[in-house]
């Protein structure tokens, strides 16, 4: 489950940088590394994907170096951040081809493709539903539980 524990921590990092965003200045990395509990350079192979997806800015070399948002928090949906860092299908078919003599092996794939599409699609619509601002403002309010 990597691409899931990628997908949240790309989401923790946009969540982060969308409430320092007032102060509309770029973050290093070990900064937001601090608040995701990981490593500054782990966080740099996520940044990238959001950074050619459109969702963050880079600026490098001495100070003033770092990344913050390149849109609105409000005009990044969920969708957008798992477009960007899942690049493989949620569910996956048998690794292996079924048994082609086996009437379950002959059809298994077929079926579990309809259900997994389907599932996929069913997630990706919730997902445009969500943007980075709703998760800000979740997370302020889980935050003072």
């Amino acid at each position: 489950m990597a691409i899931v524990s990628r997908y949240t921590v790309a989401l923790h990092i946009l969540t982060w940088l969308a409430y320092w965003s007032e102060k509309d200045e770029f973050f290093p990395s070990d900064r937001i590394a601090n608040s995701v509990g990981t490593s500054p350079v782990f966080l740099r192979r996520i940044l990238g994907q959001l950074a050619k997806a459109g969702l963050v800015l880079v600026q490098h070399g001495g100070t003033g170096a770092g990344w913050k948002l390149a849109r609105l928090p409000e005009e990044i949906s969920l969708l957008d951040v798992y477009e960007a860092v899942v690049q493989t299908p949620l569910f996956e078919l048998h690794h292996s081809q079924p048994n082609p003599s086996c009437i379950i092996g002959q059809g298994i794939q077929p079926a579990l493709q309809t259900v997994y599409g389907d599932s996929e699609e069913a997630l990706k619509r919730r997902l445009a539903q969500e943007s980075i601002r709703d998760l800000v403002a979740s997370s302020l309010e889980h935050g003072k539980r």
